[in-house]
């Protein structure tokens, strides 16, 4: 007898169908989307099956980026490049141009992250989408794993968790009215664990940052946060410099590095399979507000 094959798909390539399944669901059913693509590497691994899902076409959507002011450059250097490879059309949402415009105002106490939210809602309605990819897990925060695949969001960009429409069996329900928008999550059901091995096996360009390096840092809150033109150290802080890495990436004022040796993707892959707290949970201080946070945001219009 010839040897059995085994046809069952992998853990991650099942869960690289359901994602490019959503991609092109949304495409086919919503006249106008975008790609929010930070640069970090949820988002990355999301315009990586995007490219999957439409190739040898182009993205049939442009990507878009709101740019706090206060982003890592190495982050921004691996998004060019992603946007120069695949041909793109990218928009940039600028916190500072919306600032300068009134879109959003600088109370001096807000946090970049937080402004955001206005500057991403005008992107959206000023270009009409009606669908955003974002690059959300489930297993992120307690907000987001309240969160559908399809997140209907009222014209006012506001998210209600107590509103949100059935998803049996996979079946997405796309309905909006004028002036609503949906944001659509196809790495719902990842984990930080299933990033790295795709990552890993896709052999996917990332940001530096997140592997090992030296860096100028000070402890804050029980984070250790980067030096730069837009930290000031208070009254008993001192920098110093250690080897770490970054697990997420955001506004640096805002985004903890965590003490690490992992220099290679093998590496972190065996690092955060033993972790016991998540990304934002170690290392984003815009969650440690208060313990409904993010939930907060979001309700606002957050990603």
């Amino acid at each position: 007898m010839p040897p059995s094959v085994d046809y069952r798909l992998s853990q991650l390539d099942q869960l690289e169908a359901e994602s490019i399944h959503i991609f092109r669901e949304v495409a086919a059913e919503f006249e106008k989307p975008v790609l929010m693509f930070s640069g970090g590497k949820d988002s990355i691994v999301m315009l990586r099956l995007a490219e999957k899902a439409f190739f040898p076409a182009r993205l049939p959507f442009p990507v878009l980026q709101v740019d706090t002011g206060f982003d890592f450059p190495e982050v921004l250097d691996t998004r060019d490049r992603w946007v120069d490879r695949l041909g793109l059309r990218m928009i940039v949402a600028s916190v500072d141009q919306a600032i300068a415009d009134g879109i959003v105002v600088d109370d001096g106490r807000t946090s970049r992250n937080r402004l955001q939210i206005g500057t991403l809602l005008h992107a959206i309605e000023e270009n009409g989408f009606t669908a955003a990819f974002g690059g959300g897990r489930r297993d992120e925060e307690k907000a987001r794993a309240k969160e559908r695949v399809y997140s209907h969001r009222d014209d006012f960009g506001q998210w209600d968790p107590k509103n949100q429409r059935p998803e049996l069996w996979s079946l997405y329900n796309g309905r909006i009215a004028p002036g609503e928008h949906m944001r659509i999550f196809p790495l719902s059901n990842w984990t930080e664990l299933d990033i790295w091995d795709y990552i890993a096996r896709e052999e996917i360009d990332i940001p530096s940052i997140y592997f090992s390096h030296e860096r100028e840092v000070f402890e804050r809150d029980g984070m250790l946060l980067t030096t730069g033109d837009h930290q000031t150290l208070r009254p008993g802080e001192t920098a110093g410099t250690r080897t770490v890495r970054f697990r997420t990436v955001g506004d640096m004022t805002l985004t903890g590095c965590v003490e690490s040796t992992a220099s290679t993707l093998a590496e972190i892959v065996e690092e955060v399979a033993v972790a016991r707290v998540t990304e934002r949970g170690a290392t984003r201080g815009d969650d440690r507000f208060s313990e409904a946070a993010m939930e907060d945001r979001k309700k606002e219009g957050y990603f």
